[in-house]
């Protein structure tokens, strides 16, 4: 009985630090990462934290044992003050007037041998060939010899004149007027289009903040490389704030109708995040189910977004778990206003 008394009182003093940590995140969101950038990087960890905490409460209220109402409670609040980990219900309306828009960030179309099926690129076409989205929106973009995207009007801007990586934008709609933002000392960026259906003018951007180069197969979490990887985070959402400010910025000169797609590199859960969500929805919370995870890691990160103007109606939303072309899932929504 002693022994295991000594196990409660130390799992118990675990589950309290995940529970204040976890407490802690919740006003991330409205700390900017450049008042302190080492806090920040604890935005990547809410979902981990989460879970973590559920556990907890599980193995607690298991064993009815009065623990359980530290993380019930911490968890409970976050309901109410946080953005959703997880979805129970769903949205599934199919409209002959929706517009499909994907997103996906295509790791280069496997350029660099990532996965050894030498087949990939062609698969990640035929993918998004037969899924036949009206808009296409691609980070990590490559221009193959090979591309076959089967969207008549596109827009693409690349790295540098020397090589052809970067972001690109298929439409099934006329582009009239397209642009990019061109980040500073950065390989990431955010274009935009502006298309015409029917009467309506929609601007579309695609955004790829600051890549933060967590490899999910070969990260070394050893003390050193921990440290490492910790100050490489904090540089990375410094560099997310100047950017989101400037896609912000951008946005303002459009008072029309707006879909933000992209691979933000950070979670719900974060500054980033709770800036460009202002007077928009997300696409997954308006009508997906499950936790959403889109980005290939050991524990749920949604980092992949949707976002429109409030005046869109989502109708649908689903994340391809079972493509697993690239170290992201493709997402994609249906919506119309």
């Amino acid at each position: 009985m002693k022994r295991y008394s000594i196990l409660h009182k130390l799992l118990f003093f675990i589950n309290s630090v995940l529970a204040t940590v976890l407490l802690f995140s919740y006003v991330l969101p409205y700390v900017s990462p450049k008042v302190i950038p080492a806090v920040a990087v604890f935005s990547l960890f809410v979902p981990l934290l989460i879970v973590l905490n559920f556990a907890f409460f599980i193995y607690w209220a298991f064993n009815l044992h009065k623990n359980a109402l530290l993380s019930f409670f911490i968890l409970t609040l976050g309901v109410f003050i946080s953005s959703p980990l997880i979805k129970f219900s769903k949205k599934e309306l199919i409209l002959n007037n929706d517009v499909k828009v994907m997103s996906y960030n295509v790791r280069l179309f496997n350029h660099y041998k990532h996965l050894e099926d030498e087949s990939t690129e062609q698969k990640i076409y035929e993918f998004i060939n037969n899924e036949n989205p009206d808009i296409l929106t691609m980070q990590e973009f490559y221009q193959s010899k090979s591309l076959d995207i089967k969207l008549p009007y596109k827009f693409k801007k690349y790295k540098s004149k020397a090589n052809k990586f970067g972001l690109a934008i298929y439409s099934k709609y006329k582009i009239i007027n397209s642009g990019s933002l061109d980040f500073k000392n950065s390989a990431n960026n955010a274009i935009f289009i502006d298309i015409v259906k029917k009467k309506d003018t929609i601007r579309i951007y695609n955004v790829h903040l600051e890549s933060l180069k967590v490899n999910p197969n070969k990260e070394n979490f050893g003390e050193k490389d921990s440290e490492r990887l910790f100050k490489r985070l904090a540089k990375g959402f410094v560099k997310q704030v100047d950017q989101t400010e400037l896609i912000l910025q951008h946005e303002k000169g459009w008072k029309g109708k707006k879909i933000i797609c992209g691979d933000f590199n950070n979670t719900s859960f974060s500054w980033v995040y709770n800036q460009l969500i202002k007077n928009k929805k997300d696409a997954f919370i308006a009508a997906g189910i499950g936790l959403g995870k889109s980005f290939r890691y050991v524990y749920p990160m949604r980092i992949d977004f949707i976002l429109t103007d409030n005046e869109a109606t989502i109708n649908h939303y689903k994340t391809f778990h079972m493509v697993k072309l690239s170290d992201h899932y493709p997402i994609m929504t249906r919506l119309h206003w």
